[in-house]
């Protein structure tokens, strides 16, 4: 595992080690890899007193038939979704007043958005 990649998430709990990474990072012996997510970045750091920022965000999509899986790190939030759904949602979302910054040059598998 190449920690100096530009997105990889770890969560280890009682009962499971989790890393999610991109799809070309995935360790050969991964027990179960659930691949076709694409992510996009809340772009600014979230104080944590913000409160609802993630709910508004699921709920816009869940009201158009969106899974999402959500990592929140100490800064920020990403929301993946399956990579069918990605379009959709990122128009979902702009139809909602979220402002879509635009991709990353070297990775377009995360896409800033801008808050309301």
């Amino acid at each position: 595992m190449d920690l100096a990649g530009e997105f990889c998430f770890f969560a280890k709990t009682d009962e499971e080690l989790s890393l999610v990474c991109l799809t070309e990072h995935v360790p050969d012996d991964a027990i179960v890899c659930d691949r076709g997510w694409k992510a996009f970045r809340v772009d600014e750091t979230l104080d944590f007193s913000l409160v609802g920022l993630l709910s508004r965000i699921s709920t816009v999509l869940a009201d158009k038939g969106i899974g999402i899986f959500a990592i929140s790190t100490y800064n920020t939030d990403y929301i993946l979704t399956k990579e069918k759904d990605f379009e959709k949602a990122i128009s979902a979302l702009e139809l909602e007043g979220y402002e879509i910054v635009g991709q990353e040059p070297h990775d377009e598998q995360i896409v800033r958005m801008g808050t309301q």
